[in-house]
Formats: C-alpha cells, structure tokens, sequence
C-alpha cells in the first residue's frame, strides 16, 4: 500500500546519485535525487494554478524528459494525471479532455496550438501551460535548498493516501466511447512492485523506453517499475527498427519492452552485429498476442529470449507472464497469473475446469477502482462476486498458464461451431509470404456466419488468393478455411496499436471493395 511518493522519496535515500532517465536526444541523466527535486518542483508549479490535491491534469505530450517530470511530478504531489492518446481522432480527444475534469493542461508548442480548437467546445475554463517534451524548466518552476526540499517531501508523503486516484487513462475505445480507467497510487504501486518482482529486475537494469508514455504499457513497465527496482530507462523520442539496436546498445540498455507490432518490424530488419544484442538478457511482449512464429522468428534472429505477457489497462498493465526461464514458458500462452488472481468463468460467472474455454477473469489489489463517472460500465464489467471481466475468451491449463484465444464479441460463430479468430490468424502467419492477418466473421445466410481474412503480404511477394486458400485447406481444413480473402497494404489499428477486427468489413467497403 504504497503511493507514487514513497517510491521516489525512497530510491532519492537509497540511490541518490543512480541514474533513473536518461534522454537520447539531448544526452541529459536524470538521476534520483535529482527526480526528487524535480517532483517537487512541478507539485510547486501545480499548486500555483490553483490545483487541490486529488484533482485532475491532462498530459498531452509526446515522450521526453519533460513529460516524465511532469507525469511523475504531479502523481508525487498527490494529483491525477491523465495521459492523452496523441493518436486520438478531434472529437475523441475533445470528449477525454472534457469529461476527465481536468483543471490543468501540460502541453507542448506543436498541440497547444491544436487545442486551441479542440478546448473550444468545452465549457468549464481550463488553464494551459506550455512548455517543451526535452528537458527544461517549466514556466515557473524553481528549485528548493536541501533543507527546504526535505521539509516539503516530508509534508506531501504525509499528505498523499495510498487509496488518492493517481491516473486516469481512457482506453482506446474501438468499439464505442473511450472509458476512463482510474487507478489510485496503491494499485500503481502493486503492479510496480509486481513488475520488478516478475522479471527480477535489480538497479543494475535498463531498459529502453520506445513505447509512448500515454500507453498503460509504458506507463507502468517502462517508467514505473524503475522506481521499485531502482533502475532506469533510456528515453527516445519514438520507435524507428532502423535505429532500435543502435539505441539499445549506445543507453547500455539491459532489456527491452516492445508490442508485437514492434516485434514484427524488427524482424524485417537486419540484424545487428552479435556485440550489440549480447547484453540484452530478455525481450518482453505485450498489449496484444505475440504469433508464435513471430515469437520464434523473433529469437532465433536476434538471439534473444521473448518473454510473452498480457494485461489491461483496467489491471494496471501485466496480469500474466511467461517464466523468465525459457525453459518453463509454454508458446502460445500469456503465462501465469502476476500479482493477483485470474480464472476462467463460463456465461453464468460459474468457474470452469481447467482445459475449459471460458471468459478470463482477474481480481487482486492491481484491479481499477471503476470507470469514471461512469457506474454502469463499472458494474456490468465486474461478476457478483468481484472478478473483473476482461472479455477475453481462453482457457487455463493444468500448469496454471492461461492462454487466450480471442474475444468474446470477436467470437466467429459458424454452423454453430465456435472459431477463434486468431487460430486463422496464426496459421496464416505460418505462410512465408504473409506478414500480416487478421480474420473476423461477417453475416451468411446459410451458416450465420463466414469468415473474412485480411493479408498484409511481405515485400516483393505476390501470393494469389487460390494459393492462400489452398494452404489454409491443409492447415485448417475446409470449414474453416476465409470464404473472403483480401489483399491489404494494412490493417486497421486502434490508437493502441491493436488491430480493429470488427472494423474490417467496413475497412474493406470503404476501399470499394464487396464484403
């Protein structure tokens, strides 16, 4: 039951002179005393906007050392933060911004601008202020003397309560209006201290931060999680395959975090020289299933192990992982359960043997305290008894490894047999020519429903639909062999990244195209 305050306050005693950031564009080290200045001096700044503890402040900035001062900086001091999708469309932005409550916008030069026009349909007043993601002082901000530093620190960490909401992330909202997930400094703090515990990360560990930080993921993986072991991140701007390995190897960066997106970039990528992967102890997997030939692929490439997980924002980032030793993990599978309690529940919130596919489920002291403002949703996504409900249909094996195999309203119903998009996905992805796949069910008058596949092929390939067919038939069988097969530049994405299955038939309609 600790807050984002204690974390820092904690390692700025232990390790003061470690490095906690350090910042690939302009070389600047941040180390951990020097955070606890720095987080003391943005609760100063908030303050001098009128802002009470508890209350609510957007953060729309790409990654930088400025936007982890101020995600950080204004948690330590007891605030909400609320980090904004750059990726999000006007009207979606426009509706987080205004029903976040938030009293405070940090921002950059490039999207204040931008937000001009979006905070004009908003009627409550909200204060902005710009400054730049690298770092810099904020407007305003000043630095205590040694002693005064200590008497402030003192008095927040005395003021902040384990139980204060410390973020508020809107999940991407494919399917309808973004919700906001709202976490409090305790349930960050488990996760952190899970995080570390998982992956047995010492202070010794770096890992390099390409993920954006508006992203549970990064959030939690990449900026928290240091805070516990007393490690550090290497910052960059965004990720670039082409200068990934370079980057890893000049931040001495001891682990990366990427998405499976990632995973498939950098496969197309050459690999680097033996010398630059070497101290790299592991690759971890996240936001979206990882294919196991891209796992695979992966690995044998670069000589690095993959370690696969999965989590929602609703659980604070990871609920599951793969064993750090490779010889105990199980492709295909999202690992154990971390940090809390998972199950698998059948249509009556009944629990079902193991072996049985059913709906995933997960409580513990990691789980959201709601939706904000938001009860219904709130109610209807947790059982009577208190599981949340991820609206992930999978199974448990008798080892205890969870493994998922889609999603509930993704589900392809055909002739009355169950078909999980991804075991199509997958078996595409076996094809040498593919890159990319993703499969949805679309309505049929005979069966219900058939089923649909869009391909992403490789550079330079030109597999044809006969071949693509012919090989699902072998490896599927007819049944469940694409009655409609596409050939796509790309596939739909959310602004997580995640690929928007249900919006196929009308990414494919609006290309001109008959579903």
């Amino acid at each position: 039951m600790m807050t984002i305050c204690q974390l820092i306050n904690k390692q700025a005693q232990l390790t003061p002179n470690n490095i906690y950031a350090l910042e690939e564009t302009s070389g600047q080290a941040l180390t951990y005393e020097a955070l606890l200045s720095s987080c003391a001096a943005v609760t100063q700044v908030i303050q001098e906007h009128g802002l009470q503890t508890g209350d609510t402040i957007s953060v729309v900035m790409p990654n930088g050392m400025n936007t982890l001062r101020i995600l950080l900086g204004a948690m330590w001091g007891g605030y909400c933060v609320n980090p904004v999708n750059l990726l999000s469309q006007p009207d979606q932005m426009r509706y987080v911004i205004e029903h976040s409550d938030c009293k405070l916008i940090m921002t950059n030069p490039e999207w204040a601008e931008k937000l001009q026009g979006t905070l004009k349909g908003i009627s409550r007043p909200i204060e902005m202020l710009v400054t730049t993601e690298t770092m810099e002082l904020l407007p305003g901000e000043m630095y205590s003397s040694k002693e005064q530093l200590e008497i402030f620190s003192n008095f927040i960490e005395s003021q902040v309560n384990p139980q204060n909401p410390a973020l508020l992330m809107y999940t991407s909202g494919t399917t309808g209006i973004p919700k906001g997930v709202l976490l409090t400094q305790a349930q960050l703090s488990h996760n952190a201290l899970s995080i570390v515990a998982e992956h047995q990360l010492t202070e010794c560990d770096r890992v390099l931060a390409v993920l954006p930080l508006y992203h549970i993921n990064a959030f939690m993986v990449t900026m928290l999680a240091p805070l516990v072991s007393g490690g550090s991140l290497g910052l960059v701007p965004r990720f670039s395959a082409a200068q990934f390995w370079s980057q890893a190897s000049t931040m001495a960066c001891s682990w990366i975090n990427l998405v499976p997106t990632m995973v498939s970039y950098l496969i197309e990528h050459p690999a680097p020289h033996l010398s630059v992967t070497t101290n790299i102890k592991f690759c971890r997997s996240a936001s979206a299933s990882l294919p196991p030939e891209h796992l695979r692929g992966f690995e044998k490439k670069f000589g690095i192990g993959v370690i696969e997980t999965m989590g929602l924002t609703e659980t604070a980032a990871p609920a599951f992982s793969n064993p750090l030793n490779r010889s105990e993990r199980k492709l295909g599978s999202v690992g154990r359960q971390t940090g809390c309690e998972a199950a698998v529940i059948d249509d009556k919130f009944n629990l079902v043997k193991d072996g049985v596919t059913g709906e995933v489920v997960i409580r513990g002291n990691n789980v959201m305290a709601g939706y904000y403002k938001n009860p219904t949703a709130t109610t209807s996504s947790f059982t009577p008894d208190g599981w949340l409900r991820t609206g992930d249909l999978g199974h448990r094996d008798g080892d205890g490894f969870f493994f998922i195999t889609g999603r509930i309203k993704e589900l392809i119903i055909k002739g009355g047999e169950n078909i999980a998009p991804r075991e199509i996905d997958e078996v595409l992805l076996r094809h040498p020519d593919v890159l990319d796949a993703a499969s949805v069910g679309i309505p049929d008058k005979h069966y219900g429903q058939e089923i649909m596949v869009c391909i992403v092929l490789r550079p330079k390939r030109n597999t044809n639909e006969t071949e693509i067919r012919t090989f699902c038939e072998v490896h599927l069988g007819k049944f469940k062999t694409p009655k409609m097969i596409y050939f796509v530049s790309e596939l739909p994405r959310g602004p997580s990244g995640k690929v928007q299955r249900l919006k196929l038939p009308e990414f494919i309609a609006t290309a001109g195209l008959n579903v």
